[in-house]
């Protein structure tokens, strides 16, 4: 009798599988495996043959490894982002790269507010050689805002620059995502506060305050404002070996 009740419950829930949760994953595997195909044949991308064999099968094994393949096939793009850019292209037929793409309009208008102040800035008489070389220690006031605001617009023309890049790289390669456009926000500021870091304080271990003029503190605050992210991982680097000298690494005491 416990026999039989074990096999009437396993039956149970394999039907309860195969009612509920299998049916929903083949379809999705099958929806994402047409989008790769539309997409790796409407791009010129080679396909394994072995696929055609596994797709007419309706096992959920054989749809996994032909989506598997596929997935290896379309790299970089991914399931996600030509489900993303399908959707956009299906919701802005009519539209333009600025309605069909906000994150596009919104990295342009910040390269144009970058530049506006950029070129305001400079124009000032506060801010030249003399005033950057000062840095942030004998520096105050307004002439202190405005060298500032020079070595921040540097910044953020440089991290834009980088992001309008990766942005033009993601939509020419089909690899963007919708969660792109939220961290891009963040690395904007990153870019900024990293350049400002490599201009103001990186350069005070310069030899002598000679060496330290427009040029140089531009530069630096362009890399930086470009290169946040290289930026934070050698600064996080640096952390983690005064955390490895100074922390005890714990160890198993029996």
């Amino acid at each position: 009798m416990e026999n039989n009740t074990l096999q009437k419950d396993s039956k149970k829930v394999v039907s309860t599988n195969s009612n509920g949760v299998y049916p929903k994953v083949s379809k999705e595997l099958i929806t994402e495996i047409n989008n790769m195909l539309s997409y790796a044949i409407y791009n010129g991308i080679v396909i394994n043959t072995e696929v055609n064999s596994l797709i007419e099968s309706k096992d959920l094994n054989d749809l996994i490894n032909a989506h598997n393949i596929l997935v290896k096939n379309i790299a970089p793009a991914t399931p996600k982002s030509i489900e993303y850019t399908k959707a956009l292209r299906g919701e802005g037929q009519n539209k333009s790269i600025f309605s069909k793409l906000p994150v596009v309009r919104n990295l342009i208008f910040l390269a144009l507010f970058f530049l506006v102040l950029f070129i305001v800035t400079a124009l000032s008489p506060d801010v030249n050689n003399n005033s950057l070389d000062k840095g942030l220690m004998n520096n105050s006031g307004l002439p202190l805002l405005l060298n500032l605001s020079y070595l921040a617009s540097v910044a953020g023309l440089g991290v834009i620059f980088y992001l309008l890049k990766r942005v033009s790289d993601s939509i020419r390669e089909s690899t963007m995502v919708s969660e792109e456009s939220i961290s891009y926000l963040a690395q904007i500021v990153l870019g900024i506060i990293a350049g400002l870091i490599m201009s103001e304080i990186i350069s005070f271990y310069t030899k002598s305050p000679e060496d330290i003029d427009l040029f140089n503190k531009g530069v630096l605050a362009l890399i930086g404002g470009f290169s946040s992210e290289a930026i934070f991982s050698i600064l996080q680097g640096i952390i983690d070996r005064i955390k490895s000298i100074f922390i005890i690494p714990k160890t198993n005491i029996k």
